[in-house]
């Protein structure tokens, strides 16, 4: 189903930008996973609007209710049900777009798809949906806590603005130490002065989000059709905005060599099998060898800009259109924790089929 995500850890989420409210069932979690209700609250105020002046000024709380499948601080097993209601809607700001079409919005698109579409701050087509794999992701990352999986996710370019050196290299316990959520104080700060520049211009900017994971086994992925870097670039590419997926040397790898990209095996002192570099990106055939996973997702700019273009309406009449509204001229910091949630949500599901796959 277009609106369900995995196969034994499976969410379906619903709802629309100015609709009551949006959510998510959650099937397939484990029953006795310890988590709190604060623990999903914790990752939604991540990804909230207006947490910031680099953010839309929308104001939503974004408050998670919990309606089935937690019991004294724990999983019971059942579908999880969870709601987070829209309390900061302005419909009347896409008054003037109900029979236009945005320049790069899915506003065409669901017209030739549904034949009809809720032009109120896009319906179903909103980012605002992202809340609800954001509260669905935080299940899942208290599921991998319980075999020793930690994701994580930062901002590395923002324009022509980049990180210049790679996660190993970094704090990474500083990404929340900014607005930017970049573990690269001096990057950071250039990042927000570009993205408020940007904003002051009545434009948007694009950029890179790295996301890396910690403490994976060797063994996760399914050898053909779903290889573990499949899924994760499916569920990358499903986030709004999102243009590009690679991991481990991604683009890069292609300048070098065989011999110089093979990853090399040894055992260490332990006794686990480990390589000497990571070019891929902790899988291979499809399938974690153990070591950190590490992928770049690449964002465009916000389609929603203050400024007037030259579009058309539902008849095919040429008209011009600026956007109104409140919007992020960056999306890049608030895709952080959406970018975490499905990582989580890709090997939540990895481990349970695995566990299934084995002898």
């Amino acid at each position: 189903m277009s609106n369900s995500f995995g196969s034994v850890f499976r969410i379906t989420t619903f709802g629309e930008s100015h609709g009551v409210g949006i959510g998510v069932i959650i099937d397939g979690c484990p029953a006795g996973v310890a988590l709190e209700t604060t623990e999903i609250q914790q990752a939604l105020d991540r990804r909230r609007p207006g947490q910031s002046d680099l953010t839309t000024p929308r104001k939503e709380a974004d408050q998670v209710e919990v309606l089935s499948g937690l019991f004294g601080g724990f999983t019971t097993g059942t579908p999880i049900g969870l709601l987070i209601r829209n309390q900061d809607q302005a419909s009347h700001d896409y008054s003037h777009i109900e029979h236009a079409y945005r320049p790069s919005h899915a506003d065409y698109t669901y017209d030739q798809k549904y034949g009809r579409r809720d032009y109120r701050g896009g319906g179903r087509s909103s980012a605002r949906e992202t809340a609800a794999r954001v509260a669905a992701g935080a299940v899942a990352a208290a599921f991998l806590r319980t075999v020793g999986i930690s994701t994580l996710s930062y901002v590395s370019q923002v324009g022509a603005v980049a990180v210049p050196v790679g996660y190993e290299q970094l704090d990474l316990s500083l990404i929340d130490t900014n607005p930017v959520r970049c573990p690269h104080p001096e990057t950071a700060e250039r990042m927000a002065a570009l993205i408020r520049q940007t904003r002051d211009r009545h434009d948007t900017v694009g950029g890179i989000v790295t996301g890396v994971a910690l403490g994976v086994p060797a063994g996760l992925g399914e050898p053909v059709f779903d290889k573990l870097h499949a899924e994760l670039g499916k569920a990358m590419l499903s986030i709004n905005a999102v243009k590009g997926f690679e991991y481990g040397s991604g683009f890069a790898g292609t300048l070098l060599f065989g011999s110089e990209h093979n990853d090399a095996f040894y055992t260490d002192e332990a006794g686990t099998v480990r390589t000497r570099t990571n070019h891929s990106g902790g899988i291979q055939g499809g399938i974690s060898n153990g070591q950190d996973i590490y992928f770049r997702v690449a964002f465009k700019p916000v389609a929603t800009i203050l400024q007037p273009q030259a579009t058309i309406n539902d008849q095919g009449e040429e008209i011009t259109l600026a956007g109104k509204g409140r919007h992020d001229p960056c999306v890049l910091p608030r895709a952080v924790p959406i970018v975490d949630a499905m990582t989580s949500l890709v090997l939540a599901d990895m481990v349970l089929r695995a566990r299934a796959n084995r002898a």
